[in-house]
């Protein structure tokens, strides 16, 4: 390749090209689960991605010497997340890229270049502007399934990172686990004491409620509980308003279970769904013309075997008191009822042990490490 040229996602065709990029480079591969085209696009649109309030964002695209999309870069300064942590730090995300130095180096120097006009010094990703976006690039088991909310690459992209100086800030791991046949003795023993001496409870939860103020009771235990982690930014009202309305309606009731104490208080809640990555890897990304059939069909009728453990919160004043056994005393005969025999949990620090150990009554097995990569920006 002769030359590499990096511009500005400012124009519908080059939108285009941006969105639809992974479609290309991912034909045939079957770890590889899209996004929603619509969810891409809603990232860039302040209408529609309330975290624009505080954050920056910036599409870029490559292209050849021929016109040919090579590579797709967004760059993210997250203001808040900076003033919290007390850095200038200019986030890189949704990356995409052949396998060309050239295209990487290009992409990720016009992200540097776009932050050191905003005054940061560092650059660090993939991140995306809330913890809830994906992050991390995947660095092992490029031979699995991905999930719905999980980043998939192939071996190369943390190669190109390494090559340009990007070291390790922080990794995340995964979970799998076989869903047992019936609930394992040590969570019986454990839910059934802290019921006792702590007066606390499960809670089922049904669309009105998730719809309603209980869903926002959620959003604002996952901001106590995740505001210590890595890069995490409170979500704003708007934030959680978007997250209530986009995402509560595609996710089964059953499989989530919130804990409160005798006073009715929120104090731990596990969001788990159905996986849906078959149905979207059959949507290509797009809920039309048929797209909504598969995720549909995924929900409602053929699961597909599998439950991923999307979100699992406890308040810091209830750590150590055993509320993730509540959890799965409640979930596990949920999932054998749907015939679901593979557990897989979201992304988790690495150092975050208290989390890391929760699961060991499962006998877990660790899979898909993620990174998050950081440099200095030079000058």
């Amino acid at each position: 390749m002769n030359t590499v040229t990096v511009v500005k996602a400012d124009s519908k065709s080059r939108m285009d090209d941006f969105v639809s990029l992974p479609r290309h480079l991912y034909r045939g591969c079957r770890q590889y689960v899209p996004d929603l085209d619509m969810d891409v696009r809603n990232m860039f649109d302040p209408r529609k991605n309330a975290g624009l309030e505080f954050s920056d964002i910036q599409a870029f695209v490559a292209y050849d010497d021929g016109g040919r999309c090579v590579g797709r870069i967004a760059g993210i300064v997250n203001r808040r997340a900076n003033e919290k942590w007390r850095v200038r730090v200019v986030r890189f995300g949704l990356i995409e890229f052949i396998d060309d130095p050239q295209v990487s180096q290009a992409l990720i120097d016009a992200v540097e270049e776009w932050g050191r006009e905003r005054g940061m010094t560092h650059i660090q990703g993939p991140m995306g502007i809330s913890d809830f976006d994906k992050e991390g690039m995947l660095v092992e088991d490029f031979d699995m399934e991905n999930t719905i909310i999980t980043i998939y690459n192939p071996p190369y992209y943390p190669q190109h990172l390494e090559r340009m100086g990007f070291k390790k800030e922080v990794d995340w791991v995964s979970f799998q686990m076989q869903v047992p046949a019936v609930v394992p003795d040590k969570f019986l023993r454990v839910t059934s004491l802290v019921q006792k001496r702590f007066g606390l409870s499960f809670r089922k939860l049904t669309k009105k409620d998730l719809l309603s103020g209980y869903g926002k009771r959620i959003f604002e235990l996952l901001n106590i509980a995740y505001s210590p982690l890595f890069g995490f930014s409170e979500l704003s009202d708007r934030q959680i308003d978007d997250f209530i309305r986009q995402y509560i309606p595609l996710i089964d009731p059953r499989l989530i279970t919130g804990v409160e104490d005798k006073d009715g208080h929120l104090v731990g809640i596990a969001i788990t769904t159905h996986s849906l990555s078959n149905a979207l890897r059959k949507s290509r990304g797009k809920l039309f013309p048929f797209g909504w059939f598969h995720l549909l069909r995924s929900l409602k009728w053929k699961h597909e075997g599998k439950v991923e453990l999307m979100l699992i919160a406890v308040h810091p004043d209830y750590h150590g008191m055993g509320v993730n056994a509540l959890f799965f005393t409640d979930l596990i005969p949920i999932y054998n009822e749907y015939g679901i025999t593979l557990a897989e949990t979201g992304p988790q620090l690495e150092h975050n042990l208290k989390e890391l150990s929760q699961w060991k009554v499962l006998n877990p097995k660790t899979v898909k490490r993620r990174r998050c990569y950081q440099k200095e920006i030079n000058f």
